[in-house]
């Protein structure tokens, strides 16, 4: 039976601290989790992009589970860990694998496989099933950009998919208001409680207008506090709040994911650098740090975001 689990809320899309030499900087990733477990949140998710989730070893993702649980033990914060797999039994395995590590959800990043046009619903839905019954964590479902290499599952594939009593919530991030609506709506159609956490960088407080009931980012990995502000001001239908203080961090999160959007977890490290939450913003090759006029174009977007 799948423990219960609220998602209701801001869940940080958490960096990982590097070493110049690109190992797992162990005490920064640990002060960075004491920090972070103040903000307000509601949850972290780690070992995904942000996280630099893909080019860790597979013993390098585990650890980073087991240090947020050992950090986080007795704060009630439960850790999201990101399962990106090429086939069924490698992702079932891996997902074992988080489990008993600590991880108490899982966060499912889409195949290469649904890339292609059109998309059997079954793909999708026997690719999660399979996870679900045989790790029985609680799943997040993905819809991503494809541009990203994501996909928009569609209605059909989605309905399949809400039949999973796992399936917990949805990471909505297609970057298209309208299909965001589409979505909510269909959500809401199910027989249960699935929640809508946006994804969506470019429209974060017009999510909570548009349904969204939390958010699962990269950008709420810095600037916290302020996105749990406009989260809890969406929520009481403070609107004149969510959208005074939205705005005004957008203009961070617009800098932190100008292009080359692939540049802004370096974007993060750099913002956490000049804030004094890590010591360094170190990226594992082959992605590259950015250069000295990069770093003030984030210095100007944190000190208008008032975040400096």
């Amino acid at each position: 039976m799948t423990t219960p689990i609220d998602l209701r809320g801001i869940i940080p899309a958490t960096v990982l601290p590097l070493t110049p030499g690109g190992e797992i900087d162990e005490p920064g990733l640990r002060t960075y989790i004491r920090w972070i477990s103040t903000q307000g949140i509601r949850a972290v998710a780690v070992n995904v992009d942000t996280g630099e989730g893909p080019h860790l070893w597979p013993e390098e993702r585990l650890r980073v589970i087991r240090v947020y649980k050992e950090e986080l033990a007795g704060t009630g914060i439960p850790v999201v860990a990101g399962l990106g797999a090429s086939f069924t039994a490698q992702a079932v395995r891996y997902a074992r694998e988080a489990r008993a590590a600590g991880a108490d959800c899982l966060l499912v990043f889409p195949l290469a496989d649904y890339l292609g046009q059109p998309l059997s619903p079954e793909l999708p839905y026997g690719y999660h099933k399979a996870i679900a019954d045989e790790v029985g964590l609680p799943l997040i479902l993905f819809t991503l950009q494809p541009a990203l290499g994501g996909t928009d599952f569609g209605d059909e594939a989605l309905l399949r998919l809400l039949e999973i009593p796992q399936v917990v919530a949805i990471k909505e991030a297609l970057f298209d208001a309208k299909r965001f609506r589409e979505i909510v709506t269909l959500v809401r159609s199910a027989d249960r409680p699935v929640t809508v956490l946006t994804g969506n960088d470019n429209f974060v407080w017009e999510s909570y207008l548009l349904g969204a009931e939390g958010a699962l980012l990269g950008a709420c990995a810095v600037a916290t506090r302020a996105h749990v502000e406009v989260w809890a001001a969406a929520m009481r239908g403070d609107w004149v709040t969510a959208r005074a203080l939205g705005d005004r961090i957008q203009r961070l999160v617009d800098a932190m994911f100008a292009p080359p959007v692939r540049d802004y977890r370096a974007r993060a490290k750099e913002i956490l650098v000049m804030q004094g939450i890590l010591a360094g913003a170190h990226v594992r090759p082959p992605l590259l740090p950015i250069g000295p006029e990069g770093r003030q174009a984030l210095k100007r977007a944190l000190e208008d975001a008032g975040q400096l």
